[in-house]
């Protein structure tokens, strides 16, 4: 059955403070969340939720990233310990977790695991039709069930060596940018790395143009199962009427296939902050969507929006 979306409400923008702004950031902050709750002064969110999709992708045996491919196991238990800067920033904001094991490259079952790892992208396809199709229904199910559990708010992100290349990929792909542009250094790659991976960018953008136009099959060819589960998410989060904090490059490479699967999306996510990745200010900029902070981090994972998260709360206080 192919993936349709019901069509996206829009946000009540008339829902503006009437009083003087004064406090700057803090206020459009509290003005987009009013309009997405749908009141003239914005409520600190009760329910936040944070939502991570793990997994492998087999590009990262071609050298691109700095960490090795097993990490990926690694962060995923280190992140279900609650040891991790996520784990700490999301308890201080009184937000739950889900973890998703997509397609981690391990034993472990999931409900939602659609294989072990994705294919390496640059000699073949990530993914097959009916996986893809299973990663965006899995992230339709997930968003309906947070939100029918009572999230207020999402928070989604990656977790995944070697991730920002498929990401940097789509967002080549859909903006029409030459690869060289897109790559940044991520993990922290030293220029031999870089280069790998801007040649692994180049050579899976000329395997996915004759399908650029078409957003399932481009994330079958260049995406991965986390991808595309992130673009369903965003989605299904803004059929549900649920504002939602845009985090790192993979969540907005995804955002950019959710837009293109539900038209007006976008209207309700916001970008919490810019990393260091060139392909992730090229997404912002296509989006249309100007992030809030700049906190200067290399690669999000969920951190930077989670740490505004309070922030929000903030802003919402002072508008009451």
């Amino acid at each position: 059955m192919p993936i349709e979306f019901a069509e996206v409400p829009r946000p009540d923008d008339t829902q503006r403070r009437t009083s003087r702004p004064r406090f700057g950031t803090l206020d459009t902050f509290g003005d987009w969340l009013a309009a997405r709750q749908g009141r003239s002064r914005p409520t600190p969110p009760r329910h936040p939720r944070i939502v991570v999709f793990a997994a492998d992708h087999g590009i990262a045996a071609r050298g691109v990233s700095a960490r090795p491919p097993e990490y990926t196991r690694e962060a995923v238990r280190e992140l279900r310990d609650g040891g991790t800067p996520l784990g700490l920033l999301a308890d201080r904001a009184g937000a739950g977790m889900r973890i998703v094991d997509v397609a981690v490259d391990s034993e472990e079952r999931d409900e939602f695991k659609v294989r072990r790892g994705s294919g390496p992208i640059d000699s073949e396809d990530a993914l097959t039709r009916e996986q893809v199709e299973a990663a965006v229904d899995a992230g339709i199910r997930i968003a309906d069930a947070e939100v029918d559990e009572g999230a207020d708010l999402l928070v989604p992100a990656g977790l995944g060596v070697g991730a920002s290349t498929p990401a940097a990929t789509l967002v080549a792909a859909l903006t029409g940018t030459e690869p060289v542009a897109v790559v940044g250094r991520g993990s922290g790659i030293d220029d031999n790395t870089w280069m790998r991976k801007a040649a692994a960018v180049r050579d899976t953008l000329r395997r996915a143009r004759p399908v650029v136009t078409e957003p399932l099959e481009l994330l079958r060819t260049a995406g991965g199962a986390d991808l595309a589960a992130l673009a369903g998410f965003l989605a299904q989060a803004a059929v549900r009427r649920t504002p939602v904090l845009l985090d790192d490059l993979s969540v907005c490479a995804a955002a950019l296939l959710a837009e293109e699967l539900a038209p007006g999306a976008r209207s309700w996510w916001a970008a919490a902050h810019r990393t260091t990745e060139p392909a992730h200010a090229v997404a912002l900029e296509h989006l249309d969507l100007e992030p809030l902070v700049d906190l200067g981090i290399a690669e999000g994972a969920g951190t930077g929006a989670v740490a505004l998260l309070p922030l929000l709360a903030s802003a919402a206080r002072l508008a009451e």
